[in-house]
């Protein structure tokens, strides 16, 4: 009796798992842009994603996204690099949820040191690392040709020091149905992108294409065409910095005709789904 019981169990917990799997591989893919590289991901299996969180001082951000709560639970945290354009906020969504900042390691130390945040929200990891934040989604940190320091500012003294924030990353986000996407953080064109493109082949790329701090559009069109392939792009990190001059227009002029590629110009706060 007690070995029918197990068994029936195990049958039952089985069917659940793959009416689940089911349900997640049916469901879409929603990203909304939050300005520059800030991106509120929900994933097919209903687990919320937030990159590079800069949202509170953030001039392109929708007002109901500058208040943090409104983002709803955050299930993964992920940061490209140090910079104030892309920590700023992490801090407090990862207070606010308990949700640890997956980041450069390097970047994370520095962190911990500070003692901006509690270590087991500081998780280290390095490039070529992939971890499973939660249940069926992947994270993988790949190479990003950028800075990374952190500034902050010394309670004790008022005054802004500089701390070593690792080497910048970019992350291939793989979700529950197997949905990849590839956000590049900040960026300069690199020739291993092509290596990206073919290694882990990204449904939907997340480019920069201000140019001056990044690539500009014709390298991210490059990037685009000749070496990523994605099926997908969507251009960030424009618009909130009068230096990152590039535009959606010259990005779609840069790429020209003959692709394949879907280019979404994204509305700050407007959702896509896949």
């Amino acid at each position: 009796m007690n070995a029918l019981k197990t068994l029936l169990t195990l049958t039952l917990a089985t069917a659940a798992a793959w009416a689940s799997a089911q349900s997640a591989a049916q469901a879409k893919v929603e990203v909304t842009w939050l300005g520059q590289a800030a991106f509120k991901i929900v994933s097919p299996g209903g687990k919320t994603i937030i990159t590079d969180p800069w949202l509170r001082m953030n001039p392109l951000t929708p007002p109901e996204y500058k208040q943090l709560e409104k983002l709803g639970k955050v299930d993964v945290l992920l940061v490209t690099h140090g910079h104030w354009d892309h920590f700023a906020d992490a801090p407090a969504l990862a207070l606010m949820h308990d949700t640890p900042i997956r980041a450069p390691g390097g970047l994370n130390q520095s962190a911990t040191t500070l003692g901006l945040l509690p270590a087991k929200l500081l998780p280290r990891m390095n490039k070529g690392g992939t971890v499973m934040p939660v249940p069926g989604i992947k994270i993988t940190a790949v190479r990003a040709e950028h800075s990374s320091e952190l500034v902050w500012r010394n309670p004790a003294t008022d005054k802004d020091e500089t701390h070593v924030g690792g080497e910048a990353i970019g992350w291939i986000i793989e979700l529950e149905n197997g949905f990849r996407i590839y956000h590049a953080g900040d960026t300069a064109l690199f020739g291993d992108m092509r290596l990206i493109g073919e290694r882990y082949k990204p449904d939907l790329a997340l480019l920069p294409i201000g140019g001056n701090f990044t690539m500009d559009p014709v390298d991210a069109a490059y990037a685009v065409t000749d070496m990523l392939k994605p099926r997908y792009v969507i251009p960030m990190h424009y618009g909130a910095n009068p230096l990152a001059k590039g535009t959606p227009k010259e990005f779609t002029d840069a790429l020209g005709s003959g692709h394949a590629v879907k280019v979404i110009v994204a509305t700050p706060g407007q959702t896509h789904s896949f």
